[in-house]
């Protein structure tokens, strides 16, 4: 069949008009864009702390092994496991016989060494005197022989003179015979002294207050001498005091830093479900090599003895603290790594990277020093699909009751 020109071209024209008429329809009337629903948080002020938590063991303040210095039989122990004793409080007694007979020997010294200063004191005496008299027979010979030279021989003048000079040597061996003999007093003295003093450990007492922790004899027992090198001393008891108490913290290479004495330390025991305040009491200023860790030392009062020594302790250390400081949440920052951007909500409600500079970070916030000012709206979660320009809706985020 054919087609008349004329028809052909109306049909044509038609279906022309036909477009252009819906096209102009559409741009007179377009489609509405639809906003995306995110999730936002609002940049604050905050009181920002960094933290530590070290777990380690209560130790005791001071702790000793208590030795005898001599060696003995245990005549008698005065404590117990667990007693509490007091400073100088005497702790156990030994016997050694021989030490009794030792100083009965040293007395019968000195008192014959006494008896020698008193022998060599008479026997100077006596040089002196002799020493006296042949010093005046000489001093008149040699005084008649200045007035006559004839009237005595001079072989009695040196008779005289060689008796006198007899005299002296013995006078001077006299006086270095007693001072020998006072010497030997002395030395007979100070070994009594000696013993005396080793007596004494014969009876051991208590260095310090504190808490017996280990009792290691009993009466009867040989106890070695503690000085002994090449014997295992066993001591008597353990002491330890543990109305005070150490907490050993082994700090990490990235946080030593920040370790300050008198820095505060909040300690948890577990065992207990209390919680105690304390500070940072010395550390030791070198790194350990095998851990890269430093020691770090917490005191704590136990005056109620309620922490026993060898529980666990959790102490949470402040590092850094940043007092008002503004800040988002974690989950605000599109990277750890420079260049760190956020995806602020603009007044037109479109997304806008904003380029930030970050200061202390704590597990849930970090603090903005730049390119935030407070009140900002930032993007928080998910952010897969989201590009700078993007029209949205913000949902603010809710937080814990008491939350700022």
């Amino acid at each position: 069949m054919t087609v008349p020109v004329r028809f052909y071209t109306a049909l044509c024209l038609g279906a022309v008009a036909t477009a252009s008429c819906s096209t102009a329809a559409g741009a007179a009337h377009p489609e509405p864009i639809a906003a995306r629903a995110v999730s936002v948080d609002r940049a604050s002020r905050h009181d920002l702390d960094r933290t530590l938590e070290l777990a380690a063991e209560f130790r005791p303040y001071q702790e000793v092994d208590l030795h005898a210095k001599v060696a003995g039989y245990l005549r008698a122990i005065f404590v117990d496991v667990g007693d509490h004793v007091a400073k100088g409080q005497p702790i156990a007694e030994l016997e050694a016989p021989e030490m009794t007979q030792e100083l009965a020997q040293a007395d019968a010294t000195l008192r014959r060494s006494q008896v020698d200063v008193e022998r060599a004191h008479a026997e100077l005496r006596r040089s002196e005197a002799q020493e006296n008299l042949r010093r005046v027979g000489f001093e008149r010979l040699s005084g008649v022989v200045k007035v006559r030279r004839n009237l005595v021989a001079q072989q009695d003048v040196d008779d005289a003179q060689a008796r006198l000079q007899e005299s002296e040597a013995q006078l001077a061996a006299s006086r270095a015979a007693v001072g020998g003999a006072e010497e030997q007093v002395q030395i007979a003295t100070a070994g009594r002294e000696r013993l005396q003093t080793l007596q004494t450990y014969l009876k051991i007492s208590a260095p310090f207050a504190g808490t017996i922790t280990r009792r290691l004899a009993d009466p009867g027992a040989m106890i070695q001498a503690g000085t002994a090198s090449n014997v295992q001393a066993m001591p008597v008891v353990q002491l330890s005091q543990v109305d005070r108490l150490r907490l050993i913290l082994p700090v990490p290479e990235s946080a030593v830093p920040q370790i300050r004495v008198g820095s505060p330390v909040e300690v948890r025991v577990d065992a207990l479900s209390r919680v105690f305040q304390g500070h940072i009491s010395r550390f030791s200023g070198k790194l350990d090599a095998a851990t890269r860790t430093m020691e770090t030392e917490v005191d704590l009062p136990n005056s109620d003895l309620t922490i026993k020594a060898g529980m666990f302790g959790v102490a949470t250390l402040l590092l850094e603290q940043h007092r008002d400081a503004l800040a988002v949440p974690v989950q605000a920052l599109a990277s750890r790594t420079a260049p760190i951007t956020v995806l602020a909500v603009g007044d037109d409600h479109r997304l806008q990277e904003r380029r930030i500079e970050i200061g202390l970070q704590t597990p849930e916030q970090v603090e903005v020093v730049s390119g935030l000012n407070e009140g900002d709206l930032v993007v928080v979660g998910a952010r897969g699909d989201l590009r700078p320009g993007l029209l949205v809706t913000p949902k603010p985020k809710a937080h814990p009751a008491g939350e700022r």
